[in-house]
């Protein structure tokens, strides 16, 4: 999420030269149109590549305005002989109508089973506290309602749904959730301290414990391919300049999540950095920054491990440009593969941002020695 920025800043880029192409990309596709939604973005794919989930707002009846809030949607994937993906089928829309919704994510090893943060019913405040960006296109609250829950898509016909509360809070909004690729250790994302806190519940013996909680808001975790480290981004300045961290996590003897053990910053710098994920082998992270200006966001790959004798750098030590369109592209994901990106782009020059995906391979991967995928270089 791109939470509490002030847009309006005219930052100084750092010095970059951007490609006239996208090297890492291929076959790019559009998979979602201004057709059927005033805009969509993040999404992830189920672990067998077969769904996609993401939020969207539909497009609104001629006449009307459309709505403020994002519903929650998942879709088939459509794929060609060779297994590329093409575009997407049986789209539905998951959440209760008239409710806010944000950060969907499969169960590991289930494409009928997901999360997402939710307020189940509309908030109660239409300004509830937030962010919005000074073209007046990106909006986004922070309503108190927001909790993450759990669906059974069998059950998610469109008359019923029952939802399954993970983790709830009556005063406070929670979101950002994704889950550990064992399926044991839900992370998110909390405002009870209004500050913006990491935590981590564990499924399986039922502990919630905070995890991070530098003064900023932290927020938007994921777990390295492996399980042994996250990534998320700061405001741990307090100048709304967003900044990648990495952290090393500590395990009990019962293989519970207990906290941090190191803390790595990834990001240093005069811009505003978000959304990082990890690229399948857990050595490096794709995000979205301001680094080529506010209203031309696009996605960079940085290495993860940033050196040292125990942490050699795999990718080199500089920043490189994965994506090169004009508009914002960001939010990027990976199949379980690695080998499909998809991403929120308004590259196709319409009213909103939309899903795009593509091939995705770091020309150089095969002489970077990178360890098997997953292992988290560890």
């Amino acid at each position: 999420m791109s939470f509490l920025l002030s847009l309006c800043i005219l930052l100084l880029a750092d010095e970059v030269t951007p490609s006239p192409v996208e090297p890492m990309l291929t076959d790019a596709v559009q998979l979602t149109f201004a057709s059927e939604f005033h805009k969509a973005g993040e999404s992830y794919f189920s672990d067998d590549g077969s769904r996609l989930i993401y939020q969207a707002v539909p497009l609104p009846p001629e006449g009307k305005e459309p709505g403020i809030h994002y519903g929650m949607y998942v879709s088939d994937v459509v794929r060609d002989s060779d297994g590329r993906v093409t575009g997407l089928e049986k789209t539905r829309c998951i959440s209760p109508t008239g409710s806010a919704n944000t950060c969907g994510w499969f169960f590991p090893g289930r494409n009928d089973r997901v999360l997402f943060a939710t307020t189940t019913i509309a908030p109660r405040e239409e300004d509830a506290p937030g962010y919005q960006r000074d073209s007046g296109d990106y909006r986004w609250q922070f309503p108190p309602e927001m909790n993450i829950v759990a669906l059974d898509l069998s059950e998610a016909d469109g008359t019923s749904r029952a939802f399954e509360p993970l983790v709830t809070d009556d005063k406070a909004y929670l979101a950002e959730g994704s889950i550990s690729p064992d399926g044991r250790h839900l992370l998110y994302t909390s405002l009870a301290s209004g500050d913006g806190d990491l935590w981590v519940a564990d499924l399986q013996s039922g502990t919630i414990r905070a995890l991070v909680e530098a003064d900023g808001y932290d927020g938007g975790p994921f777990f390295s391919p492996g399980g042994h480290r996250i990534t998320y981004r700061s405001d741990r300045r307090g100048d709304d300049y967003l900044q990648v961290f990495v952290a090393d996590l500590k395990f009990d003897e019962t293989g519970s999540i207990v906290g941090i053990e190191r803390e790595y910053q990834i990001t240093n710098n005069e811009h505003v950095n978000w959304c990082p994920f990890w690229t399948r082998d857990g050595r490096a992270l794709v995000y979205a920054t301001s680094q080529v200006g506010h209203h031309n966001y696009e996605i960079f790959l940085v290495d993860a491990d940033g050196g040292g004798a125990d942490r050699p750098v795999r990718y080199g030590t500089g920043r490189r440009r994965v994506t090169n369109a004009p508009g914002f592209d960001g939010l990027p994901a990976f199949s379980h593969d690695g080998g499909t990106i998809v991403w929120t782009s308004q590259r196709a020059g319409d009213s909103g941002s939309q899903l795009w995906c593509a091939g995705f391979e770091i020309p150089d991967q095969k002489l970077s020695g990178q360890s098997p995928a997953g292992s988290d270089g560890h």
